[in-house]
């Protein structure tokens, strides 16, 4: 049986961590399936993934071929029967929306032709842009029953829990995503007549609640000024309900047809360009489906390229947000994890280092992440379809005849320069599995605040300015507070944070002391309120960006000001003529001038952190709000480190895990689990090396021994480690690759290295010319003199002592 249990994925009673790759069965050959198997299984990885595309399997005559009598690479009971022969999970993702760079997001073409109905149209009447189809369409849902039906038997047959190694089915893929990129809901009558009933009593509060179903549904699809804040967020909160509908049927046409016992993956979308700040707009859409009852996994799906200082802070706040509104029992996990060079259009215009993959493997890990699946791991060939289309190509794929060619594997097999690193760090992750899968992150006493609906800006109407000026004016600041600048400083500062939906869930100061907010100049009068009675009960808050004036309705709503005892002025911009700067003021003194972007200013009072220059404004503030602090800042505030550090310990939070080397851009995280085991997870996010010491409040870790870390590298370095027997590593400078009965194969990434044995009583460390071993009552220390670059391996063994002979 497979369970989620404890944000942990359980596989027969044991926690395991599932490291996957996709492997697109039907772009392979039959007598290729090994070859790329072998790979990936020396990769590291135990499990595969692969889509399996309705647009393919189902036959011009309307027939499946899901055995291969048709096309030998469509036999899919064969290609998990493989899977499973080399030692490997299984994940299918059977759509039937696919995406995967398939034509019409893997659909097959009869449906649009036959059912022209279920076809979307959006704003004003237009067509959607895109190859979506309205999801809760009758037609659409009975042809994808008949393709459940016809799919779902083969991968129930080859369950787990039955003996198979199918571990987990994705329903449907990146659910409402092709709305959000093209802007374009979906508003057929069908769904505008759903939306209106599910609005029950909130539809007097729209002007067109008594006239005809034909003036509503065109007064909706093109919403005037007046009403268009409050259809902005009734119907981003409709969707929500609408995907996890459509869900819930997908889950019932899968158990209908003999799924059970395995969890079901949805797939959140969201990044672009780089950056996760679009990202929470998939949670926001999808977190409904997957959190709405047991049994759900919600997956990332991110595309960040390289990770640098500049995006790190996303990826790991991607993660916080996501944790922030599973349910109790839900992991963090990926099915969808960039790997390979990043130049997918073949146009030399992108090319990833190699660190980029390990990097997000190692942060992914140290958060908590239980299931990474590399998309794409292989490449292959995209066929002609059996139908011409006369779309310039007649192929399965838009990407031409070779798909997948950035992949660490191409589509002819041949191993590119990302997977070496992708086999290091996957075999390392492996090595360590039994410790990994049941360790949590440790956490230091703050959170960022999540707020769900500043993310509801999928669908904006540009017909007029209302929908347009609530997006923009969420955006800048929404995530990780302006322009990422809260959740990079935590970042640099070394913070091991958390997340919390403070929309949805109690914010109690017991739990959250210290919260990090960014905040803009609209919040629901409930949120607002939910932070008034935090600070009331001795919470503490730290919110950058701007105060909210209004709720999202654009109604005006200063509970939180009013608390604050803070009076607005006015909002300034700098321009080319303009040059807006801030003095410090109270304990923020002395700090130079500062250039600034914006100003939401208010009076000053006491407590006053920052004043606009040559004015009598300010837009810092440090607080008392009954037993609560809180310090504002609002304005386009400058990445001074020194002073959010400063705020912070006064606000009572401090990092737990520091490091002393003064150019920062370290990322350092723990874990430990129920055994007491810990590893620390240290990354250097810069080209060039750096010699650190790591410290856990007043305490010195590794016994004052300097970590070395590689340029864009890092190191997993473990704390009291079980080893066989009844040895136990104590810590070691570097990480530990392989474990075995006798011994430990150490990554050499310094001048030296040292590590610190407990072993058992008539056992010691087998002498070696180039260690050097000490020993006490307590422990045995080796210290290791062979320099190494990161990539060299050396191996300290043990064994019994021998007896002296009188």
């Amino acid at each position: 049986m497979v369970h989620l249990e404890r944000k942990r994925i359980v596989i027969d009673g044991e926690p395991r961590l599932i490291l996957s790759g996709e492997v697109h069965y039907f772009r392979l050959q039959p007598e290729e399936w090994d070859d790329r198997l072998r790979k990936l299984k020396a990769a590291g990885a135990n499990t595969v993934a692969s889509y399996i595309p309705w647009l393919c399997h189902e036959l011009a005559d309307g027939s499946f071929d899901l055995d291969g009598h048709g096309r030998g690479a469509l036999a899919l009971g064969e290609f998990i029967d493989l899977v499973k022969a080399h030692d490997l999970f299984f994940i299918a993702r059977p759509g039937p929306f696919i995406m995967a760079e398939m034509k019409n997001e893997g659909v097959p073409y009869r449906l649009y032709e036959e059912h022209p109905e279920i076809v979307p149209v959006s704003w004003d009447g237009r067509p959607v842009p895109t190859r979506t189809l309205d999801y809760l369409a009758p037609a659409f849902l009975a042809e994808t029953r008949r393709w459940y039906g016809a799919v779902i038997p083969v991968i129930a047959e080859r369950l787990q829990p039955r003996g198979g190694n199918v571990i987990a089915v994705q329903l449907d893929n990146e659910v409402g995503m092709l709305s959000w990129v093209s802007n374009s809901p979906d508003l057929t009558d069908q769904l505008i007549a759903d939306f209106w009933a599910w609005l029950g009593d909130r539809r007097g509060a729209y002007p067109f609640a008594e006239a005809p179903e034909i003036a509503r549904i065109t007064a909706i699809r093109a919403p005037e000024a007046g009403w268009s804040a409050r259809l902005m967020h009734d119907l981003g909160a409709y969707m929500r309900h609408r995907f996890a509908r459509y869900i819930a049927t997908l889950r019932g046409f899968a158990e209908e047809f003999g799924i059970a016992d395995v969890p079901f993956v949805v797939n959140i979308h969201g990044t672009e360009h780089g950056g996760g700040a679009p990202y929470p707009i998939g949670i926001s859409q999808l977190y409904e489906s997957y959190t709405q009852t047991p049994g759900y996994l919600g997956g990332s799906d991110h595309y960040l390229g390289d990770l640098t200082a500049g995006n790190a802070p996303d990826w790991y706040l991607m993660n916080a947000l996501m944790e922030a509104v599973n349910r109790p029992e839900q992991p963090l996990a990926s099915v969808e994890f960039e790997a390979g060079s990043g130049d997918y259009g073949q146009s030399m215009g992108k090319r990833l280092d190699p660190s980029a993959l390990d990097f997000k493997v190692r942060m992914a890990i140290a958060q908590g992440n239980r299931l990474i699946n590399y998309y794409l791991f292989t490449g292959g060939i995209n066929y002609r379809l059996d139908r011409e289309t006369g779309d310039g190509n007649d192929r399965i794929s838009f990407t031409g005849e070779r798909h997948g060619t950035a992949a660490p594997v191409n589509p002819e097999g041949e191993l590119n320069y990302t997977y070496p690193r992708l086999q290091r760090v996957t075999s390392l992750m492996r090595t360590h599995e039994r410790s990994l899968a049941s360790a949590d992150e440790e956490r230091d006493a703050i959170a960022i605040g999540f707020i769900p609906d500043y993310f509801m800006t999928e669908s904006v109407y540009r017909g007029n300015p209302i929908m347009p000026e609530i997006a923009d004016q969420l955006r800048p600041h929404r995530f990780g507070g302006t322009d990422q600048l809260l959740a990079r400083a935590l970042l640099q500062l070394t913070f091991r944070y958390t997340a919390r939906d403070i929309q949805h869930r109690p914010l109690d100061p017991a739990t959250t002391p210290v919260l990090v907010l960014g905040s803009a100049r609209v919040m629901a009068r409930e949120v607002q309120e939910t932070l008034v009675r935090y600070l009331d009960a001795g919470g503490n808050l730290l919110l950058q960006g701007e105060l909210p004036l209004r709720d999202l309705l654009g109604q005006e709503c200063r509970v939180l000001a009013e608390a604050l005892g803070l009076e607005h002025v006015a909002d300034r911009q700098s321009d080319h003529r303009t040059f807006l700067s801030i003095e410090a003021d109270g304990w923020a003194k002395p700090r130079p001038e500062q250039r600034i972007g914006f100003a939401q200013t208010f009076r000053p009072r006491e407590g006053t952190l920052f004043r606009l220059y040559g004015r009598d404004e300010a837009v810092g503030f440090d607080v008392r709000v009954g037993a609560g602090r809180a310090i504002v800042l609002t304005c386009g505030f400058p990445a001074d480190l020194a002073f959010f550090r400063q705020a912070l310990a006064e606000l009572g939070a401090k990092p737990g895990l520091t490091h002393d080397h003064p150019e920062r851009s370290i990322f350092l995280s723990s874990m430990r689990n129920e055994h007491g085991e810990r590893f620390v997870h240290a990354l250097n996010l810069d080209g060039f090396e750096k010699a650190v010491h790591l410290h856990e409040g007043e305490t010195t870790l590794f016994a004052g021994n300097p970590i070395t870390l590689r340029p864009r590298d890092g190191v997993m370095l473990p704390i009291d480690l079980r080893l066989d027997g009844d040895a136990r590593l104590n810590w070691a400078t570097t990480e530990v690759v392989g474990r075995h009965p006798d011994g430990l194969t150490l990554r050499l990434t310094g001048d030296s290295t040292e590590l610190a044995l407990r072993l058992p009583t008539g056992v010691s460390v087998i002498s070696d010319e180039a260690i050097a071993v000490t020993s006490s009552a307590a422990e045995t220390r080796v210290r290791i003199a062979t320099p190494g670059t990161g990539e060299e391996l050396f191996t300290v063994r043990w064994g019994a002592r021998e007896r002296r002979r009188d």
